[in-house]
């Protein structure tokens, strides 16, 4: 799972390591949100061809999703793309997919947290109705949980311990350090990161959230530029690479990228 794709420098962060990470590692299945891979806000048509072609199997989303408005067609026609599945009914687009790769079948399941954000439908009850009839059929359950609050994250993984094989917090844009198999062999983490430069605030340009912050005026924020150094691009993909036990669908291993 690769966490929040920042602007065009996360972009092709993405392209050029992610394919090597996914040979590297042998990966099956990947799943990166992208839902600020346009300009830092939402996502396009051309932003989303460019994360399937370097290698996700799904991409997940979250708040910003709904930020271009030419991109809800989307939502609607390919299956591949996900919006939370706990915004109210009449959305666009839908917030779970099953997808067959690797002998297996893989459900990915997109939801949003109500901590410090919009207070749509409960995400714990939307997780429930999602898998209540088909839990046994796709044994490999991805969650991806678009959150503000580290304490809603948790409890959304101890909730869904032993009823999924990985569960990964994303929006903060911030990668944590406590990734862990939980007692029901359930993956997590409170947070993937960000794929963009990483010598920024959030992806962001530093100059700008600072004049926000500090003016309290709501400049418009700008993915960060990619400066050099020593030759090298500051951007850099960050995730997890989880193990799957293939007749279990449980966790064996968690690692950060």
């Amino acid at each position: 799972m690769i966490g929040d794709v920042v602007g065009e420098p996360g972009l092709k962060a993405l392209e050029n390591k992610l394919p090597d990470i996914i040979k590297d590692n042998a990966v099956d299945f990947t799943v990166v949100n992208g839902e600020n891979s346009a300009d830092g806000f939402g996502m396009t048509e051309a932003a989303f061809k460019r994360i399937m072609a370097s290698g996700a199997d799904a991409v997940t989303s979250g708040n910003h999703v709904w930020e271009k408005r030419e991109f809800w067609s989307i939502l609607e026609t390919d299956e591949r793309i996900l919006r939370p599945a706990n915004y109210p009914a009449g959305c666009a687009g839908k917030g779970w997919l099953c997808v067959e790769k690797a002998g297996l079948n893989w459900l990915v399941i997109n939801l949003q947290g109500r901590e410090l954000m919009t207070p749509i439908d409960c995400p714990f009850r939307g997780f429930d109705n999602i898998v209540k009839d088909i839990i046994n059929i796709f044994p490999f359950i991805i969650v991806d949980f678009h959150a503000e609050s580290s304490r809603e994250k948790e409890a959304m993984g101890h909730y869904i311990d032993g009823r999924a094989a990985l569960v990964a917090g994303t929006h903060t844009h911030v990668q944590t350090a406590d990734e862990r198999i939980l007692p029901k062999e359930t993956a997590y983490i409170t947070d993937l990161g960000m794929t963009g430069v990483t010598d920024s605030i959030i992806g962001m340009d530093p100059e700008i959230c600072m004049d926000r912050t500090c003016k309290q005026v709501l400049y418009r924020m700008e993915p960060a530029a990619d400066r050099q150094i020593n030759g090298k691009s500051s951007a850099e993909v960050q995730g997890v690479i989880a193990e799957i036990n293939a007749e279990t669908g449980k966790a064996l291993s968690i690692k950060r990228i």
